[in-house]
């Protein structure tokens, strides 16, 4: 749909800060597009300062990171795209019902309200976290050996463990309370109308080896997008874990950026012939 040069929005996900997009900006800023990946508010630092003192984490709520989002991207000069990767991806979700973005893609996306898989494997890699309710209000690391289970558990320990240097950092651990729990709640900051027609297109992308969010979990939530006539689709990629950078990432990036771009701005075509009918 859109020739133009692009800006596009990254939101990263928990455990993650911008630099975990790092590879994905500079492939697609070589195309000519304009890249923005915010941080988290309070995670504006490098990794190695937050893993020194990781305070700024541990204060996070996930409406206050949601409505960063929310009012960054209404600053912008024109609706982007948005890419998020895993609770970055139930964020943009989260942004697209509100009406945001020109075209989004959820990277191995978290779950918004109403999908109702919880699978063992996300579990144990969340347990870390969950399997405390005290953590709440925490910044909780994983080690070396859960990040391997849980981010790169397709990759030798030793290649897991070189990621895990360059990106890691705690969790907001009431961020991840609030996304694993939205279902027990009526009214959650995840909560979105599957059935709104007036929004930008969706991609929702799942990687068959993902043990934080398993592909059959997110194809689910693709799934209640169905009563939508907004565009929504699913693509799933085998072989890959939850990381986005992971080795063969060009793939996955490449097949994101064709498919925002050429869904750009559909949604608002199809609003403006509705109004016209």
């Amino acid at each position: 749909m859109s020739t133009a040069p692009e800006t596009i929005v990254f939101i990263h996900g928990l455990w993650m800060t911008p630099r975990s997009w790092e590879h994905w900006a500079t492939r697609y800023q070589e195309r000519g597009h304009t890249v923005i990946a915010p941080a988290w508010p309070g995670l504006e630092v490098e990794v190695e300062e937050l893993n020194r003192d990781p305070s700024p984490i541990a204060e996070l709520e996930l409406d206050q990171v949601i409505d960063y989002y929310d009012e960054f991207v209404r600053g912008l000069e024109s609706p982007p795209i948005i890419i998020g990767h895993s609770i970055g991806g139930a964020i943009t979700q989260v942004l697209v019902d509100r009406g945001l973005g020109s075209a989004a893609v959820g990277i191995a996306s978290a779950t918004v309200k109403g999908v109702l898989d919880l699978p063992l494997s996300t579990l144990k890699a969340s347990s870390p976290v969950l399997g405390n309710p005290f953590n709440r209000g925490k910044a909780i690391p994983l080690d070396e050996k859960q990040f391997h289970y849980a981010f790169a558990n397709t990759l030798s320990q030793e290649e897991s463990d070189e990621i895990y240097q360059r990106y890691h950092v705690p969790a907001a651990a009431s961020v991840l309370f609030d996304i694993a729990f939205a279902n027990l709640h009526r009214h959650p900051i995840t909560e979105v109308d599957f059935e709104r027609d007036e929004r930008a297109p969706l991609l929702l992308i799942a990687f068959d080896e993902d043990h934080i969010v398993p592909a059959k979990a997110s194809r689910h939530n693709a799934e209640k997008y169905e009563k939508s006539s907004a565009i929504t689709e699913f693509k799933a990629f085998a072989g890959r874990p939850h990381f986005p950078g992971a080795p063969g990432w060009e793939e996955v990036a490449d097949y994101a950026l064709d498919w925002a771009v050429e869904h750009a701005g559909a949604g608002a075509l199809a609003s403006a012939a509705a109004s016209d009918d």
